[in-house]
């Protein structure tokens, strides 16, 4: 469990929060790069708690405002998108990607104030399908995180967003968490599923895996070993990256991996960002077509929206005959059931109630990580990943090995398929 104190610190992402500074030092993904179109109407953004506003120019360049003009605070949102700027509507002050004022039509002509007044804009940049944006101080603007599957390209990835309603701890930890998979996950009509498949057999057999936890220049390396037939163990090595970043390894299929990203809106709702990407080439038509509708590594939208089909409204559209016959929580989809079992804890869980065992070693080992990195900066010990983007070249892993006491740390081929090319 957590004190009330380190619950708080751990999960408040606003403005001068010790972890809010820590998210600041880093680039975010904010939202998919096709969701802005040039000179179209702007987008409501909300991102560690602040209220901002995309949008695309007439060039194409994106763009990262704070909602309000600096002028007398209207929305800006409800402004115009022309001509290489966003114009306020209330006295048509105009702003370029930068936050520079193009025009100031309230003012006499010879004014020189336009100069003098900028909009709150944030860098953004765009690349691997998605905008990302730098929130924090700019002397302490790093480099772009070098994500392998960020140099793939567009045919062999496909990228999406959707909003889950609870704040971004509770759901990464989810992700890292691997004991869950056996029982949550579980399916009674799997036969023929690839016994390494989430629902396969190999995670019945074993439902307490062997956890180890390892701390790493990018974050942590978390293994789960389970003991499966054949005299062999199943290790699963699930990564996360600093500040909210999770790589889990492939399943049934080698060559199609899984990124994501639990940024905070704020404290209480998270944007998550899927990309899913082929290593061996293009992505086929028909696993395209399962990516867009949101199976398996994606979860199912409602069209036009990043708000999912299941969801507690409706909870999770959940089939109690369903769960007496074909799966264990008759929540169809893997993403909704790992939303479902996160959102129900609440907005923010009350870590100081909990009772962790030995399989949340991968759980205590990201709070531990993360809380003490919010409290060095706050001491000025600057975090060492955003200043070396290339730490972030690395691999979840999963193998089959003949059993045998060594840590996945010790094989040599975990060491080899950890690295990305």
């Amino acid at each position: 469990m957590l004190s009330r104190e380190d619950n708080e610190l751990l999960t408040r992402v606003g403005p001068g929060t010790p972890m809010g500074v820590l998210f600041r030092r880093h680039w975010l993904p904010f939202m998919l790069a096709g969701e802005l179109s040039a000179d179209a109407p702007p987008r409501r953004v909300r991102l560690l708690g602040e209220c901002l506003v995309a949008f695309r120019d007439s060039r194409g360049r994106a763009g990262l405002f704070g909602e309000h003009c600096p002028h007398r605070r209207a929305s800006l949102y409800y402004g115009r998108n022309e001509s290489g700027g966003l114009r306020c509507v209330y006295h048509g002050w105009k702003f370029d990607v930068s936050g520079a004022c193009l025009d100031m039509p309230s003012e006499p002509a010879g004014s020189n104030f336009r100069h003098k007044v900028r909009a709150e804009a944030y860098p953004v940049l765009e690349r691997g399908g998605l905008l990302w944006a730098y929130l924090g101080p700019e002397e302490k603007r790093a480099e772009l995180p070098e994500f392998e599957w960020l140099g793939v390209p567009a045919e062999r990835r496909h990228v999406s967003r959707w909003l889950q309603d609870c704040n971004f701890a509770q759901a990464l930890e989810g992700e890292i968490d691997e004991s869950h998979v056996g029982l949550l996950h579980r399916r009674f009509d799997a036969a023929g599923v690839a016994k390494t498949a989430l629902t396969g057999a190999h995670f019945r057999e074993d439902t307490a895996p062997r956890y180890t936890a390892h701390e790493t220049p990018y974050g942590l390396a978390c293994g789960a070993r389970r003991s499966v037939e054949g005299g062999q163990h199943l290790w699963r090595i699930n990564l996360f990256l600093w500040p909210c970043y999770t790589l889990i390894p492939p399943s049934d299929d080698p060559h199609s991996r899984i990124f994501r990203a639990w940024v905070p809106a704020d404290d209480t709702h998270t944007s998550v960002i899927c990309a899913t990407w082929r290593t061996d080439g293009p992505v086929s038509d028909a696993e395209r077509a399962q990516w867009r509708a949101g199976e398996v590594a994606h979860r199912k939208l409602v069209e036009g929206t990043v708000t999912p089909v299941a969801r507690a409204e409706n909870e999770y559209l959940i089939d109690r005959e369903a769960q007496r016959t074909q799966s264990f929580t008759g929540i169809a989809g893997i993403r909704a059931q790992d939303a479902m079992v996160t959102e129900s804890a609440g907005a923010i869980a009350d870590r100081t109630r909990e009772h962790l065992g030995t399989s949340d070693k991968a759980v205590i080992a990201f709070r531990q990580r993360l809380l003490a990195a919010a409290r060095r900066l706050a001491q000025g010990i600057e975090p060492q990943a955003p200043y070396d983007p290339d730490c972030y070249r690395v691999r979840a892993h999963a193998a089959l090995v003949p059993r045998d006491e060594r840590d996945f740390t010790e094989h040599d081929e975990f060491r080899r398929a950890m690295l990305a090319p």
